[in-house]
Order: C-alpha cells, then structure tokens, then sequence
C-alpha cells in the first residue's frame, strides 16, 4: 500500500476526480466512504444528474492509492462497477481501488537519465525524518523511486555519506543515514541527489538551494515514548468471551460457554472474577501486559456505546473488582492498558437521555451534533452518530463540558486503578486538539502511561511527539497477511512492506508500535492463512521478532479459529490450553525469547535478502554488538537459504564471526561460512531465529562521527 506518511512529506496537491455511480434502481442518496474521507458514510454525497440514474460527485483528492465504495441509501455498501480494480483491506472486506499521480509524475522515471522529479524530493527537519535515538541521530530523505542513483548526506564542514535506500512503493523511496551527535554543538547540513550527470543541492529552501539545515539543542527537542513498551508482549481481551468467573453477575439468558454461537446481541458471562482467576495461565504464558476492550457500563456485549464513563458494567462486575483486578495483575508483573471511546456514547448516556427527553430545552445539547428535532433514536438519526448509527451518537470534544467529564474520568480510573495506559477507540476521528490536551493530562499523571489510537491506516500524524505514543499497527498485520496468510506478495515485495511501514515513523515509536495479526475487529490470522498452523506459527515469529510491542488476541496461543466479527469473537476454548498443544508451546517459547533478549526488544532491523523464487526473506535485529537473525520460508518446500551478513555493524558483525549463531527454536549451533554469511537448511513453512549465544547486550554502540567521509 502507498505510503500516505511519504505523501505527508512531500506535501503534494490534491487532484480532482470524480466518482460516478449508474442506479439501476431509485435511490434516496448515494455517498462514497474511503481512505480520503475517514470511511465517512454520511460525508461526500453524490448528486442526481439530469438523466435521473447518473449519481456523481467531484472531490479533491491527495495523491496515492485510496481504497472506496459507494453506499446506497446510507446502508448498502457496494463496489465501484465501473472500476475493476479492487484490494481486500484485511478485514476481511474487499474495496474498490485507485491511484493518483502526484505532479511531475506525468512521464515515466528512469535511473540514470539526467532527469529528477524535483516535486519528489522532500526532507521535514522534524520527527521523523529528523531523529535522536538510542545516542545516534538519524535522516531520512524522500525521492521518487527509480529516479536517483544516490541520496548523499553531507555537513557544512565537508563530512559526506551516501544514504541507504530503506524502503520504498510505487512512487516514493526513503533514504536513510546515521550518525553521533552529542546534543552540545549545532549541526548544518544538507542532501545531494545524483543521478547520472545531474546533481541536485537540497538544503533548508529546497531543491536547487545550497543554504543548510541547522539544528541545535534549542530547535530540536528529542521525541520520548515509554521504554516499557517495547519490553513488553501484550495478551488482548475481550471481556465477555474471556471466562466466567461469577455466575451472579451473568446477563438474563446468557450463552452456554462451549455450545453458544457468538452473534452481535447474546452474552457469555465473561468478567474481572473469570480474568483475575485466569492470571497464573498468564503469567505461565509469559505475558506482561494485556490491553482489555472497553468495561464501562453500555448497553451491547463489546461495550462500544458506554453509558457511564466512571462506572464498571455490573454483567463485568464492580469498580472494586476491576480496581482489584487490575493491583493482583501488577503484583503478578503485568500491566493493564485499558481500551476507551472519546468520540461517541451509547444512546443510554445520561446527557443523551436528557435530551431525548427535554428536546430544545436540554442543556446538554451541545455535547452532540443535532441536525433537526424532534431527537429520536432511529435509522438515518436526526443527529450525527458514529458511522451513521443511532445507537452511538457522536460528541463535541471540542465541547469544553465534554472534554471536562472525559479527562475527569481518566483521573478517577488512573488514581483508584492500577492502570499503565490507554487505547483509545477510532482516535482518528476525534480533533488533534483533544489529544494534545489528552497526552498532557495523562502524562503530568504518569510521565510513563502509555497512549495507543487505533488508526487503520498509517498513523505518523498522530505520533509526532504531541499526541500519541503509538498506533494499532494493523498495516504491519497487512504485510504479514498479504506474505505470509494470503501467499499474495513476494518476499522483496514483504521485506520493502515491513521497512516501509517501520519509516512511517521514528525508530522509537515503531518499537512502541502495537504489532497485531488478529483483533477484535478481524478475521483471526489463522482464518484467513486457511486454518493453516504452520502459516501461523510463521507469522508468530514475524510478530516477536519484527520491532514493535506485539499483541496475542485471547486464544490466538492456542490456534482458536474465528471468521469475521461476530465470529472471531467466540469464547475462549479453554480446552485447547493443554501440554499436547503444538501451538501454545510455541507461543511460551517465543515469547520467552522476546521478553529475555534485549536485541529483539531494542534493535534495529536491517533486511539482509529476499528470494521471490525460493519465497525466503531474511532479516536482523541490531543491537550494539549483539544481533538476531530471522530467516523465513514461505514456500512449501524446504529451501537451501545463503544469508549475507555485510549489512550488520561491523561490532555485531565480529561478535558472529567469534560466536557464531543459535537457533533459538531448535537449540542447534550455526556457524558463519567462507563468506562471513549463513548458509541454512529452512523447512517448508517454517523459520529459523538465529540468537547470540552471548545473548543481547546493555547499551547500543554508538556510531562515531568520523563514519562519515571527509571528501
């Protein structure tokens, strides 16, 4: 998928297309709902042409690739006819698809020509192209891709290094260079692009311009997310179908546990006494963290539609049990991060109900987006409510009454509960505003709480430094689905995806990242690789060993299957969590693996080769002088792997060469061949993850200045 974080950084215009839908049918109104619009259902509305049948719409769109469908009548969604070309969004649902060339894209790129789309090329001295980390400061430079030969880095005292070429998609490839800076003295310096007999200077003006960047401690303040994070491995749950400690507190007519089939209305009983008495199965898992879905009092079994923001849902059970759930996870070394809506409520909230009943008079109506009275709840409401239903009507969080009760409520619970942070629910549709007073209510509470948005897409502008510490990383899990679930991708074509989505944003903030491959809101990996186990095991080690803080959906561990929601969302098989499960087993060993080894919590990946013939990639995770390497087979055969290792630091690089390597998931000892690379036998479907002996180490190695060429 394009990167809309390299579209960001280019700052290119938007272009107007037009959308046109042929009814065959009468129609109230047709709508289209996209990436461009935030899946707004109700937003863009076509208008009726004089033929009576032809519904269309023009919009300024950014450049890049956009996912669409058209919505009938505020409730059927269907797929462009007149556009064949279409992507499933691993959800589970398919989309119509197009791309729009940015300016000066118009004729072909070619490496080495002379020619340079000067449009492309794009540096931001701000996070994340500018960036202190782990004591190195890292750049990274936009061109058009296949258009350069090189990117060179140089300073305003004549210290030049050529940048490495990250990542990339079908219009844009970043650039990357490393180096120490001691955070004392200024540092000018600027880019030149190269291809062919052309060199472009591009400093602080643009491109053509000579003038340098300058940054200095006062201009540039390092972006600081919690260190905890990227230490942990999360357990997702979903409270009512995790187990059912009490009986008492069960809603009429509740499921059996092993014989009911989940649908979007019925409950199982699940609750705060079933999760505190499942706390040694978690702690015998190795987890550290979990991330629970919403708890607050609501009127449907995901809670999406909270009616009392300081009070827990009596079929989960009270404020003190939760309170005390939360204390016995921490004493058993885990933390909570608890899932909260700031956009919307359930119709049931009490100044909704004030309004429902007193109409104009109401003194609430401000906290919501009124269209018309008399207010009822109903289809097509007459106030504005989350994806058009009536069920969860929208708030104003710019509404200083609004935003008042909800960061109440966010002291109440991080006072009396043992709380380590927040997910916050389709945070892309909340202002940026209350999310910047968000960041600084939570951390003047606790500097180390750590705040995640769910955001389907690349989420960059939300992890700046003023808004989030990180995102759901649900375009890792597309990688992921499209290499290894769907078998749809090639391994560069993985490898390039991986490295893409990891420069979205800084270094710091990808291994912060939430790495998922199921959800509450997804088809389980496994479903969707087929009821495959050797393809989801694959993906495991892709999760654990990939940067990023990865997140098991409850029975994940254990192989549970599960379709599209509400089927994904069936109730723990606690019959599976047994020694003669090939699948928990391997879950306990890699996440011991991560929780243990520094290099796979802290490092820096590098790609270190991709076969598309053999379906192979391997890659590292640098750490100082300590790195692990990840070699994975996607074929069904088993392959004959050779891995280069020249990309490595050179201290990471004299550590194999001396040591040598482990594989972490058999025990068996690797040595580094005649070329000072690894040559491997790889099953079919399988991996192998190559540790230190030695283990991972205390501090990063930092990159001395003099790395870059004097020229």
């Amino acid at each position: 998928m394009l990167s809309l974080a390299l579209l960001a950084v280019v700052q290119t215009q938007p272009v107007n297309k037009t959308f046109e839908y042929v009814a065959s049918q009468k129609l109230e109104r047709v709508n289209v709902a996209g990436s461009f619009n935030g899946w707004n259902k109700d937003k863009d509305a076509l208008k009726l042409r004089a033929d009576g049948k032809t519904w269309a719409v023009t919009l300024p769109i950014p450049p890049g690739r956009h996912e669409y469908k058209f919505v009938l009548n505020g409730s059927d969604w269907i797929l462009d006819p007149a556009n064949k070309n279409s992507a499933d969004d691993g959800g589970g649902h398919v989309n119509s698809v197009f791309v729009i060339l940015p300016k000066g894209f118009e004729s072909a790129a070619k490496v080495g020509d002379g020619k340079v789309t000067l449009e492309a090329l794009s540096h931001i001295p701000k996070v994340p192209s500018l960036n202190f980390d782990q004591g190195q400061l890292s750049l990274t430079f936009v061109a058009r891709t296949g258009d350069v030969q090189k990117v060179i880095f140089e300073t305003a005292a004549g210290e030049m290094a050529t940048m490495t070429k990250e990542s990339g998609d079908e219009l844009y490839t970043t650039y990357r260079t490393e180096l120490s800076w001691n955070q004392i003295r200024p540092l000018p310096y600027r880019f030149t692009v190269v291809d062919g007999p052309r060199r472009v200077t591009f400093g602080a003006s643009g491109a053509n311009s000579k003038d340098f960047f300058k940054i200095t401690p006062k201009t540039f303040t390092p972006m600081k997310v919690p260190a905890w994070v990227e230490k942990t491995v999360f357990y997702q749950i979903f409270p009512d179908r995790f187990e059912n400690g009490s009986k008492a507190n069960d809603p009429e007519k509740t499921e059996d546990w092993t014989t009911g089939i989940p649908t979007y209305s019925n409950w199982f009983g699940g609750d705060a006494v079933g999760i505190q008495s499942k706390i040694p199965y978690l702690k015998d898992l190795g987890v550290n963290g979990i991330y629970i879905n919403p708890i607050m009092e609501a009127n449907s079994n995901h809670r999406y539609d909270p009616s009392d923001f300081y009070k827990i849902d009596p079929p989960f059970g009270t404020n003190e049990e939760f309170i005390e759930l939360t204390k016995a996870l921490d004493s058993a070394g885990i933390r909570t991060v608890l899932d909260q809506i700031f956009d919307h409520v359930g119709i049931k909230f009490g100044p909704f109900l004030d309004v429902l009943s007193k109409q104009e008079q109401s003194k609430f109506l401000k906290w919501f987006f009124i269209k018309s009275f008399p207010v009822s709840v109903k289809q097509n409401p007459p106030y504005e409510g989350w994806f058009g239903t009536e069920y969860m009507p929208k708030v104003d969080m710019m509404n200083p009454e609004v935003r008042k009760y909800m960061l109440d409520s966010v002291t109440y619970w991080m006072k009396n509960a043992k709380l380590s942070g927040w997910r916050m629910d389709v945070a892309n549709e909340v202002p940026n505003d209350f999310w910047r007073a968000f960041r600084k209510h939570v951390k003047a509470q606790d500097p180390n709480a750590w705040i995640v948005g769910e955001v389907w897409y690349n989420a960059a502008p939300w992890l700046s430094g003023d808004q989030w510490d990180a995102s759901m990383n649900y375009p890792f899990r597309d990688k992921a689905l499209g290499f290894i679930a769907q078998g749809t991708t090639t391994a560069n074509q993985f490898v390039n995806g991986l490295m893409q989505v990891y420069n979205f944003t800084a270094p710091q903030v990808s291994r912060n990242q939430l790495n998922l491959l199921s959800s509450h809101d997804t088809e389980r990996f496994i479903h969707v690789a087929g009821g495959n186990r050797d393809l989801a095991k694959l993906g495991a080690v892709l999760q654990f060993t990939w940067p990023g803080a990865p997140s098991v959906y409850y029975g994940e561990e254990l192989g549970m299957p599960g379709g599209r929601d509400p089927d994904n969302r069936r109730p723990m098989d606690w019959t599976k969590a047994n020694a003669q499960n090939d699948m928990l087993s391997f879950y306990k060993k890699l996440i011991k693996l991560r929780t243990t080894n520094q290099t796979l919590q802290s490092g820096s990946p590098v790609v270190l080769s991709a076969n598309d013939s053999q379906r192979t990639v391997a890659y590292a995770r640098v750490y100082g002088n300590s790195s692990v390497i990840t070699i994975m087979n996607r074929s069904e055969q088993p392959q004959k792997v050779t891995v280069p290792l020249a990309r490595l630091n050179k201290p990471a690089l004299i550590q194999a060469k001396t040591n040598g390597y482990l594989d972490a998931l058999t025990g068996t000892r690797m040595k580094l061949n005649a070329s000072n690379g690894l040559t491997v036998e790889v099953p079919a479907l399988s991996a192998i993850i190559a540790v230190n002996p030695t283990g991972g180490i205390s501090k990063p190695a930092k990159l001395s200045q003099n790395l870059l060429e004097k020229q």
